[in-house]
């Protein structure tokens, strides 16, 4: 399901999909255009931009918001040039932080980089840019008070998916450092440790909840 206002933009995707093997149900270019038709067709996973008519201000955003409370596990992928701080952190919220991304479009670099986005937030991961994290994140200063600059530079890389090992690697530092780092934070913003595949993502968006 494809909510995109701009109509050339929105074929494109439709061809895009298409090419990777998807099939799109339908594809809106407006909020209430994209909630009817989800009621519709049931889709696996819906892709929405955030500003559309009549306002392009927050409709696609609002429309995902809402469709989730209503669809908890309808897995919602958001693709925008903008970071919509009124409900951002709460789409990412729902459902747990489960099958849900937000990413930018200005920089998505490759079509392989969106399509397996798109396939992680279908099957339940969790997709966010780190511009997007970022961005959230500054709502929240005294709790990152409490971090030290490189447990700041450890969050980061956690929010963009990373492994302890690549963490290691960024920060040329060994993996019980990051491991040490990690419990430090965890632990510092009250997020106890847990075993789901997409902790270290999951406990930014349980950050942004407090």
């Amino acid at each position: 399901m494809l909510a995109e206002d701009s109509v050339l933009l929105r074929e494109g995707l439709i061809g895009l999909l298409g090419r990777c093997g998807h099939q799109v149900v339908s594809a809106v270019g407006d909020a209430g255009a994209l909630v009817a038709a989800v009621e519709e067709h049931g889709p696996d996973i819906v892709v929405t931009d955030v500003r559309m008519p009549p306002g392009f201000q927050d409709e696609g955003l609002h429309a995902a918001v809402r469709l989730r409370e209503k669809h908890p596990t309808l897995p919602v992928l958001v693709l925008s040039q903008y970071v919509q701080r009124a409900y951002a952190a709460e789409l990412l919220d729902s459902g747990d932080g489960s099958g849900v991304g937000y990413l930018l479009k200005d920089r998505v670099g490759q079509v392989e980089e969106f399509v397996e986005a798109l396939r992680k937030v279908a099957d339940g991961g969790t997709v966010v840019d780190p511009e997007v994290v970022r961005q959230l994140l500054r709502r929240r200063r005294d709790p990152l008070e409490r971090l030290t600059p490189r447990e700041r530079e450890v969050l980061a890389l956690i929010a963009e998916g990373r492994s302890n090992s690549a963490i290691a690697q960024e920060l040329v530092v060994s993996e019980a450092a990051i491991g040490k780092h990690i419990g430090n934070i965890l632990t510092k913003l009250d997020l106890p440790p847990t075993d789901t595949t997409h902790r270290r993502v999951l406990a930014v968006l349980a950050y942004l909840r407090a």
